[in-house]
């Protein structure tokens, strides 16, 4: 049985953007829950998630936030399961400074970190972490990736027949 990945978003302002990852996590037929908790206004429902999520069956956290973008490292800190973090793009920085607040965290508190607004990596990356114990999902990963690199030699055929 496939364990169950928490997409946490700060703010339902970041919906829009993890809609990929809802969709890429359903296509490799991975449960999944989405939750709102902020980092700085709901810190102790943060602590409780993190803190019980590898009880409630999950095997991964992803956590969406800007700006500050505390909220992936916060989770972490109260779990053992990996969590990976989606800076959001902002309209001040473009998202470094969510980047940089997602990847330089402290030792001992890891983050892993796609790029922003990479909703759909971070649903690839939390599916490739499960598929480790499950040879179905990894399966379906393999397929992905053999889609992908088929898409790729279709569009160098294509290009091959343009005249330049």
């Amino acid at each position: 049985m496939i364990k169950k990945v928490a997409v946490i978003m700060g703010s339902d302002s970041d919906l829009d953007t993890m809609r990929p990852c809802l969709g890429r996590l359903k296509s490799f037929g991975v449960p999944f829950e989405v939750h709102i908790i902020s980092a700085h206004r709901t810190p102790a429902a943060a602590e409780a998630f993190a803190s019980q999520a590898k009880e409630r069956g999950f095997g991964a956290i992803i956590a969406a936030a800007g700006k500050a973008a505390h909220l992936a490292g916060v989770l972490a800190a109260y779990t053992t399961l990996p969590v990976i973090g989606v800076p959001i793009k902002t309209s001040m920085m473009g998202g470094l400074d969510s980047l940089l607040s997602m990847v330089q965290m402290p030792k001992g508190i890891p983050v892993a970190c796609v790029a922003v607004d990479g909703a759909d990596n971070a649903a690839i990356l939390a599916a490739q972490m499960l598929a480790l114990s499950d040879e179905t999902l990894a399966d379906k990963l393999t397929a992905f990736k053999t889609d992908m690199a088929a898409e790729v030699e279709a569009k160098d055929k294509k290009i091959q027949m343009e005249e330049f």
